[in-house]
Formats: C-alpha cells, sequence, structure tokens
C-alpha cells in the first residue's frame, strides 16, 4: 500500500498492520481514517465480528458485530484509503483481480523468496496467499532489515504503536513494550512472529491452530537467549488455585 502511494500517519499504518481487540481506541481511529478520506463505513467489505480482545468482547456484550470492530478493520480502512487515492474501484478491493490485490502477492512473494503456493481467502474476507513457514521468517527478516523507508516505516510505526498492533493485555502489545527492539505481530490459527533488533527471527505456526502454546514457546526461546522476558506464564488452575503451568520443551 506504501509502494502505492498510501499517505497516512503511523499510528494509522499501526493499525492498517494490527489485528486489533476492538477497543473503542481501534474503532474511533479507524471511524476517523475512513472520514478523513470521505469513505462511508459502508465500503468496508472486511467480515462482521464482535471485538477480538477479551475485555472488549465483554464490554460489548450481547450487541451484534460489526464490521468496525471486527479486527481486521485497519487493514481494510488502509485498503480502501489506498483504492480511492489511486482512483482504483473500491467495490471490488478484495477481489483477486484487484490491482492492489496483485500488488500484495507481489510484495509477500518478493519478500518471502518463494512463490505462493495456494490463494484462497481469509476470515476477514481478503485474499489469503499460503507461503512456506520458512518463507514467512524470511519474509519477517527481510522486512525488518529493509533500508526501504516504506519497509522502515512499517516497523518504526508498530514498534512504536503496540498497542494499536494488538491491544492492551495481548501478547504482542506486551512483548513490543518489555523486550527493547522487538517487532512482534501475530495471525489466525495459530501464527506468531517476532524479531529482535540483532535480527534473530521467531517464526511459530501452531498446527491445530490453538493460541495457548505460544506464550509458552516465546518464554522458552527468549530463555534460551538470556532475553528477559514477561513473568507472566501460562497458568493450570485446580479449582481457585493455580497447581501447574505450561512450559515448553524445545
Amino acid at each position: 500500500m506504501l509502494k502505492a502511494g498510501l499517505t497516512v500517519t503511523d499510528e494509522e499504518l499501526a493499525i492498517i498492520c494490527a489485528s486489533h481487540s476492538g477497543s473503542q481506541i481501534h474503532i474511533d481511529l479507524v471511524t476517523k481514517m475512513l472520514e478523513k478520506s470521505s469513505i462511508p463505513l459502508t465500503a468496508l467489505k472486511n467480515a462482521i465480528d464482535k471485538p477480538l480482545g477479551d475485555k472488549e468482547k465483554q464490554s460489548w456484550g450481547d450487541k451484534p458485530g460489526t464490521r468496525i470492530t471486527q479486527n481486521c478493520s485497519g487493514k481494510h480502512a488502509g485498503m480502501l484509503i489506498t483504492c480511492k487515492q489511486n482512483n482504483w474501484d473500491i467495490d471490488t478491493y478484495l477481489e483477486m483481480d484487484h490491482p492492489l490485490q496483485i500488488l500484495i502477492k507481489n510484495e509477500i512473494e518478493m519478500l518471502a523468496g518463494e512463490n505462493i503456493s495456494i490463494s484462497t481467502l481469509d476470515g476477514c474476507g481478503a485474499p489469503l496467499y499460503a507461503i512456506s513457514l520458512t518463507g514467512l521468517a524470511r519474509a519477517i527478516s527481510n522486512l525488518v532489515k529493509s533500508n526501504k523507508v516504506f519497509h522502515k516505516r512499517i516497523v518504526a510505526a508498530c514498534t512504536k504503536y503496540p498497542e494499536l498492533v494488538a491491544g492492551e493485555g495481548r501478547l504482542t502489545t506486551r512483548i513490543m513494550r518489555s523486550v527493547p527492539g522487538s517487532f512482534v505481530k501475530e495471525g489466525a490459527e495459530g501464527v506468531e512472529v517476532c524479531t529482535l533488533a540483532d535480527g534473530r527471527i521467531i517464526a511459530i505456526k501452531i498446527i491445530d491452530g490453538s493460541w495457548r502454546p505460544v506464550e509458552p514457546i516465546l518464554k522458552e526461546v527468549f530463555k534460551l537467549w538470556s532475553i528477559a522476558f514477561l513473568e507472566e506464564s501460562a497458568q493450570i488452575y485446580g479449582g481457585s488455585n493455580m497447581v501447574g503451568s505450561i512450559v515448553a520443551n524445545l
């Protein structure tokens, strides 16, 4: 999107990269982005869902889900703004043959250093491109090591505003706040990537898509690397008492 001329603030760029929690801060920012570009909320074509964050979902209560609260609304807002700034059709922005989606696919293949193996659709409605786990690690490594201005802007925006990339209390946000120089992003179905300032990369895909093992794995890797990590662990309770915790065996 940046290569195509997208003009946004760093805060807006961070939430375009986000799987956000759906807090009021996230909702307000995405709404403001679209209003600034005179794009109606009805132009969003992402999935309808309640907020992703646990606290945010509880606060939302029994109200029906919306497109703006769904965790990918920032990305979709960025797509719409990019289309409008380039005079591309907005109604078809999620089609795989749309100029924007072709550029996104090309960028993924360039960063990953491999061809897309399968093209399908993500849960949010956007095109979804399969690459290997090694390709994912390579792509993130190339992103953070790149000297190109648009790549550097992405990393800078996300690390400056980690609460917009995920949300308060979320693992992604907590790591970027507690581990200096880290760049972290989570994805659906048990995916997490983390880079350190010295270039080390962690790329995780939990086969069954569950999220529970991700934090123990990261904690154990950081322990092997002698990096101070968060004190929290994946705790196991027997009644109201903690009786154990989940520990990764690497």
